[in-house]
């Protein structure tokens, strides 16, 4: 083989081994993670049915896909019952544990439902209160690093007995608030559309919360509410080292 050539080749192989590492596709931080998305209620004020949540859960789990979660360790469920197979509130903590089990590295768990002032609507089961919420992500998720978005009116009930060093906390309102969004006439409740929309510019879940909750009191102030909803956050002393260093992955 003439030197010519030679040199030609070694040119080809280092242009196609360049172009491939401007084209390869980083592991994400979160490919280990667990996540869990949750639309845990069918129904507008007035009990009549909607869309509003499992459009969010849907579009939820396209968001968090795009932002690096793995679909092999993703679950999500919709507890409304009038579907042909619906599914029961045992059949969702079943799957969550089932998918803790696979995704070590840590938790992002999404509930999107009608809150009380002591409890959320998790289908037809009785409702979750904060002690049962707390016991679930304790059973599966551990000391893991963890991320829990709840979306519903009076949400905030859920953030101290979520309160850990190794936890972040994004709800919807305070606990006194309502959370605004959940009629007929909605694509989604307006924290989870806000969600949506921060999510595929967030570098991370603190840029998420700061510009989910930008977007939620400009939605509410060109809605004209009275009483503003008060998204509540909570970064654990662990979590506030480590949710700087876990960047969401974009495909190039």
């Amino acid at each position: 083989m003439g030197r010519g050539l030679i040199v030609v080749l070694a040119a080809l192989l280092g242009f196609a081994a360049s172009a491939h590492a401007q084209t390869a596709v980083p592991i994400s931080r979160f490919a280990g993670w667990t996540s869990v998305i949750v639309a845990a209620d069918w129904r507008d004020g007035a009990d009549r049915p909607i869309q509003a949540f499992d459009n969010a859960r849907r579009d939820l789990v396209r968001g968090f896909l795009a932002a690096g979660f793995s679909r092999a360790n993703m679950v999500d469920y919709s507890l409304r019952p009038d579907v042909p197979q619906p599914t029961s509130a045992s059949a969702v903590l079943d799957g969550l544990n089932a998918a803790a089990t696979r995704g070590t590295a840590g938790c992002l768990l999404y509930f999107t439902s009608h809150g009380a002032p002591n409890a959320m609507v998790f289908g037809e089961a009785p409702r979750m209160t904060p002690d049962m919420m707390a016991n679930i992500v304790r059973a599966a998720c551990g000391t893991r690093p963890t991320v829990v978005i709840v979306s519903a009116c009076y949400s905030g009930i859920f953030v101290n007995a979520l309160a850990a060093p190794n936890r972040m906390v994004l709800t919807a309102s305070s606990r006194e608030r309502p959370s605004f969004g959940c009629g007929a006439d909605e694509t989604y409740p307006w924290f989870d559309g806000c969600i949506l929309e921060t999510l595929p510019t967030a570098t991370d879940f603190l840029a998420l919360a700061a510009g989910t909750r930008a977007c939620v009191a400009r939605k509410e102030t060109e809605r004209g509410v009275a009483q503003a909803s008060e998204p509540q956050l909570f970064v654990g002393a662990d979590m506030q080292l480590r949710l700087p260093t876990l960047r969401f992955s974009r495909s190039p």
